[in-house]
């Protein structure tokens, strides 16, 4: 049977597509050898945390087809690559995945079919990595044979305000007719389409994007520790800032940046794409000062039980919310597993809880999930809130928890240490 659409890559940001796609209509196929027979059997991968079962079950209802049949692939109009781009050991996006996803792709690529990259990548990447590949694949010429573009990944996971219908969707094709056939499908799932000059706009809007909240997290998490030397309230410096109308935007300190948008340092730029002499130092310096934050964390937390008459070796600490995000199960980048891990190494016995995470591994070692939340925190010789989730009644918290620090300034104020 043909599809309108396929989705290459069923990870964070090819699962929303595929549920906006199948609730507009569309009739969609999703390729994914390594996820999609667990897709047609109803069950989401451990760590989904935009969709539900039964996000899944409705999908699936409405004509939704994961197929692991590359030969699928050439019974499309319009074929989206989403698929990861993780870090490499080298620190640099590794685009192994989106290059077979443009290989599977074109060894069935039919003519007029229109290709859209969304995977997190470089400027240049759908130019100059996904093009060839395609047009080696395929026998074809992109802008003429096929429609080839950009389109940056723009998802805020558990949002209850934007969802994907009411988020703007940044276009960027190889030609005018490629950025107008892209432009076609996506206003068949947003209310807006923004048309960049290029592919290269297109994947510097992300580029832009994603560095402008890092750098902007990593200023409240510097202005996080001067306050607490200086003894003044930063969540109530924020609360009157964020009353001024024009020229400031609020955003709040953590115990690190998780998620997967991942802020692109020029040092990992490749070779080719380099701009000698014009680093982005503010960029470098905000992956620096957030790296830093799970340390600050774990000597806030040693100093609080020091002045508690208490160590941190062999002290009881509780985690609570242990994804990167509230009232989602992902735990990409989230700062819990470096703060478990420093607290073991200087010995602490760690227990957690996490309404979205059933079992939990540090260090190779299953962490103790407390069953019984308050009860669990009124023996903690340190409670330290991570996340907080909205199954959380923060009130009660702060009143059974021995010692309380509050990474996320949630808590009722006077009630918990805040970072």
């Amino acid at each position: 049977m043909p599809a309108d659409l396929a989705v290459i890559g069923l990870g964070h940001l090819g699962l929303p597509l595929a549920q906006a796609a199948v609730a507009s209509g569309i009739e969609t196929i999703a390729y994914d050898p390594r996820l999609s027979a667990d897709l047609a059997a109803g069950r989401l991968p451990a760590d989904e945390g935009t969709l539900t079962a039964a996000d899944l079950r409705r999908m699936l209802a409405g004509g939704f087809r994961p197929t692991s049949n590359p030969v699928e692939l050439g019974r499309v109009r319009t074929a989206v690559i989403c698929a990861p781009t993780p870090l490499g050991a080298d620190g640099s996006l590794d685009l192994g995945q989106v290059a077979d996803a443009a290989r599977d792709l074109a060894a069935r690529l039919r003519p007029h079919t229109t290709v859209i990259l969304e995977s997190p990548a470089y400027p240049g990447t759908t130019d100059e990595l996904v093009r060839p590949l395609l047009e080696k694949g395929s026998g074809m010429r992109a802008g003429r044979d096929f429609h080839l573009a950009y389109s940056p990944g723009r998802l805020d996971p558990g949002s209850r305000t934007h969802g994907y219908a009411n988020t703007p969707k940044v276009i960027g094709g190889l030609t005018p007719a490629c950025t107008e056939s892209a432009a076609a499908f996506y206003n068949r799932l947003t209310d807006k389409v923004v048309r960049a000059r290029g592919p290269r706009e297109a994947e510097t809007v992300q580029l832009l994007e994603t560095n402008y909240r890092h750098v902007n997290i990593a200023l409240v998490n510097e202005m996080a520790v001067l306050c607490h030397d200086l003894g003044v309230d930063l969540w109530d410096v924020i609360r009157c800032a964020e009353t001024k109308p024009f020229g400031f935007q609020a955003f709040r300190p953590g115990p690190g940046v998780g998620g997967h948008g991942i802020p692109l340092d020029p040092n990992y730029l490749p070779h080719h794409s380099r701009t000698p002499g014009h680093p982005l130092r503010m960029v470098g310096l905000a992956q620096e000062i957030n790296h830093r934050m799970p340390q600050y964390v774990i000597q806030r937390a040693a100093t609080l039980l020091n002045e508690h008459g208490k160590s941190a070796r062999a002290a009881r600490v509780l985690l609570l919310g242990v994804t990167y995000k509230p009232d989602l199960a992902d735990q990409q980048g989230s700062p819990a597993h470096e703060i478990a891990t420093r607290l073991m190494e200087l010995g602490a016995a760690i227990s957690y809880h996490d309404p979205y995470v059933p079992h939990w591994n540090v260090l190779g070692h299953p962490v103790p999930r407390a069953d019984s939340l308050y009860e669990a925190a009124a023996d903690a010789d340190l409670t330290i809130l991570l996340q907080p989730h909205r199954t959380y009644d923060l009130q009660s918290l702060s009143v059974k928890a021995q010692l309380l620090l509050d990474t996320r300034g949630a808590t009722p104020i006077g009630a918990a240490h805040r970072l």
